[in-house]
């Protein structure tokens, strides 16, 4: 079940996705983020959509892959979807009790949803063609200004790319140590809420255990190579910007700019 899970996944490949230099995958993520907060319609997600089909398919990921991404998160967008469709002002289409939707709800709703379904992919669009050694290289480098007030470019780096690289890890020691737990007669689907919450104790539990030796076996693995921090370490490869670099961040200026364009003057 949780296998199905593809955050903070890496599938290598040879696609001009991937070549692209990780600085430039993580700026203009952030940029095309930016921009989707600034889409307020459906013709605005429309152009979202077809942006996000052709940068998958250039990158030859799978579409079905992409989708489950989504799925952990299902129920935050649920919620987001509920709290405005009835919270939304207007004529009522439906009325129960003190629950009401109405037409700019129910739009407000599907927009909020869709929101947040374009962060998680164009987020894992990003991690499924940078290893996670390109994302510590490209993170370094564009913390590296902020070391002269003190920053640890090189630590943060290395924080947020392993706790990236240990998303997957430790989803399936989770599905693992369910199916163990299940063996031994838990029951993590049926009952109710105050049952799940009792058997989930014995997921957690083991599960926060594995996590403490991991971290444990990979600080001793890190020490035995006499590993520093980032002072004085070379790279057998340097990061180094080229002319797809600058095609694909004029593409996403060009989208961040017709959004907010759309936003404030449509």
């Amino acid at each position: 079940m949780l296998g199905n899970v593809t955050i903070g996944q890496y599938f290598p490949g040879d696609t001009p996705v991937h070549k692209l230099d990780p600085r430039t995958k993580i700026v203009l993520t952030i940029v095309v983020v930016a921009a989707t907060f600034a889409a307020a319609d459906f013709l605005a997600y429309g152009l979202l959509a077809a942006f996000f089909v052709f940068v998958a398919a250039l990158g030859r990921l799978s579409f079905v892959r992409l989708l489950r991404s989504v799925k952990p998160l299902w129920p935050i967008i649920l919620i987001t979807f509920l709290v405005h469709v009835f919270s939304g002002q207007g004529d009522a289409l439906f009325s129960l009790f003190i629950f009401k939707i109405t037409k700019a709800g129910l739009a407000q709703g599907i927009l909020m949803g869709l929101r947040l379904v374009f962060l998680i992919l164009f987020s894992s669009l990003m991690t499924m063609t940078t290893s996670p050694l390109e994302l510590t290289d490209g993170l370094e480098r564009l913390l590296r200004p902020f070391r002269r007030i003190g920053v640890p470019a090189h630590e943060l780096a290395m924080m947020m790319t392993i706790a990236l690289r240990f998303i997957p890890t430790l989803l399936q020691e989770t599905e693992r140590i369910m199916m163990a737990q299940s063996a031994r007669g838990a029951d993590f689907k049926s009952g109710g809420l105050t049952r799940k919450a009792k058997n989930m104790l014995t997921l957690i539990v083991p599960l926060f255990l594995s996590a403490f030796r991991r971290a444990d076996e990979l600080a001793t693995a890190m020490e035995a190579r006499c590993y520093h921090g980032g002072e004085g370490r070379t790279r057998m490869h340097e990061l180094a910007l080229e002319k797809s670099d600058a095609l694909a961040a004029a593409l996403v200026g060009f989208l961040a700019v017709v959004l907010a364009f759309a936003r404030w003057y449509g």
